[in-house]
């Protein structure tokens, strides 16, 4: 495994070479006639459906599959016999034969898979969240410029054509006036993922080693070794770094056309509650993030609306979308579509999209073609960015201590959007016999951000930078390529 020398690819100057001629093919990139090889990093659920995404666009072949899982690996081969199979990833990394890469791992190996592979010579397509801290992120970023390779993060709904129609009806026509505030909603029931009295014996097809990579070796009580490891902070980011990202990513391509990097401060709490399961990331979550201009909150819940209810709270605005609260009425939208109301509620414009799925990966391998990733609808910065948001909200829970009214007020919203989140929360939270001041529910402080150097700041920044960036298990380890 070569990725150990990698540093002997660097001093090749292929990589320098990379930077001066983004016109012409690079090393592992496809020219332009030819198909563009791609290896999957994950032969998971999501990774499969990229498959069939990719596979179904011209010039492309599915030639590389790598899972820690054999058993994963097994059912995608059967999709895609001619694919080359590699029991660990770090030899496609090494193959010539391969162009670029998608990583759809658990969260934890995102950020190093993305790096290792453009440090190898390949353009990478990266799910969502891009990262499972803030540290590493950046790391990534700079792992783009520094090798000069095409990064794109899968949140696909910026390459859906509506996104430009609602940003030039909110921003150029100015047709519901001016943006006051901002409100995200992830409201989606899940269910407990079990607590075991035993550690979760892990299956023999899987290499644990591999699949652990950067995550400390920490014993597993949940049901389930696959998907539910969203859940627990070591490899997981909790529905916000889920769901949360995507709906994030909208608020902040349509209302701050990305003028916004992070929130300058932050106030957030919730709880894991209802269930009594091993999880640890919150299944109520609201937080409010100042801006500086227009102030907004996200609400998220994966319980229901109430013991005898199957379904989640009502809420306002779609249940998993944005809403932009203007002078003149607001904008709601969601995943493939949009409704424009004026001040009355009376519905004055709909957009109709859709999920952004074909044309996202389209949107990545036409820039691979050109050597061009000014192109990309998500870059790895604007990835970076979106899932910043959701790298503090998280933050911002775990240094949370006893929730109360009055420290909640701290923050304030003229545009009460934040005491009417709380009010809803509790409400919740009360139909399942919880108080909101009860110990199971954290307020985090008031937390100031340097928006530029992406550390926290002032009187509680200590508590909160310690999670910028985790400790990686050897030899497993995110470079350091800027401080």
């Amino acid at each position: 495994m070569r990725h150990i020398n990698r540093r002997d690819f660097v001093r090749t100057g292929l990589a320098a070479s990379a930077a001066l001629a983004w016109g012409a093919p690079l090393l592992g990139a496809a020219a332009p006639n030819e198909a563009i090889r791609l290896g999957f990093i994950s032969c998971g659920g999501r990774a499969r459906d990229l498959m069939g995404t990719f596979s179904k666009l011209p010039g492309v072949a599915i030639a590389g599959l790598s899972d820690p899982d054999q058993s994963q690996v097994g059912r995608a081969r059967q999709a895609y016999p001619t694919a080359k199979t590699y029991a660990d990833f770090r030899g496609m990394l090494d193959d010539p034969g391969i162009d670029a890469v998608v990583v759809a791992t658990c969260n934890h190996w995102h950020c190093l898979a993305a790096i290792w592979a453009m440090e190898a010579g390949k353009d990478v397509y990266v799910e969502k969240p891009l990262s499972h801290s803030q540290w590493e992120g950046r790391q990534t970023v700079a792992a783009a410029k520094k090798y000069a390779k095409i990064c794109q993060v899968g949140t696909q709904q910026r390459s859906d054509p509506m996104q430009a129609e609602i940003k030039r009806f909110l921003h150029e026509e100015r047709a519901l006036g001016k943006i006051v505030s901002g409100r995200v909603n992830r409201y989606g029931v899940r269910a407990s993922i079990g607590k075991l009295a035993a550690p979760l014996s892990i299956p023999s097809e899987v290499d644990y080693n591999l699949w652990l990579g950067p995550a400390q070796d920490e014993p597993i009580y949940r049901n389930n070794l696959q998907y539910d490891w969203h859940w627990v902070w070591n490899t997981g980011s909790g529905e916000m770094g889920n769901w949360g990202v995507h709906v994030l990513d909208d608020l902040r391509n349509n209302v701050f056309q990305d003028k916004v990097t992070l929130p300058q401060r932050i106030l957030g709490g919730g709880g894991r509650v209802v269930w009594d399961d091993a999880g640890e990331t919150p299944n109520v979550h609201f937080v409010l993030f100042d801006t500086g201009e227009i102030p907004v909150v996200i609400g998220l819940s994966n319980i229901t609306a109430a013991p005898d209810s199957k379904g989640s709270p009502k809420v306002p605005g779609p249940g998993s979308g944005y809403i932009a609260y203007c002078e003149g009425g607001r904008l709601e939208g969601q995943r493939g579509r949009a409704q424009a109301f004026d001040r009355d509620g009376k519905l004055i414009k709909e957009f109709k999209g859709n999920s952004g799925n074909g044309l996202h990966q389209q949107n990545f391998l036409d820039a691979v073609r050109r050597r061009d990733p000014s192109i990309l609808k998500s870059d790895v910065k604007v990835g970076h960015d979106s899932t910043g948001w959701c790298n503090l909200a998280n933050i911002a829970f775990r240094t949370g201590g006893a929730y109360s009214a009055a420290a909640a007020a701290q923050l304030q919203d003229a545009s009460g959007q934040w005491q009417g989140l709380l009010a809803e929360m509790q409400q919740l939270l009360t139909a399942h016999g919880i108080p909101m001041n009860s110990s199971q529910i954290r307020l985090s402080p008031l937390l100031e951000i340097d928006v530029a150097a992406e550390k926290f700041v002032g009187e509680n920044a200590d508590a909160a930078n310690r999670f910028l960036k985790r400790e990686y298990r050897e030899p497993f380890v995110v470079p350091e390529l800027i401080a």
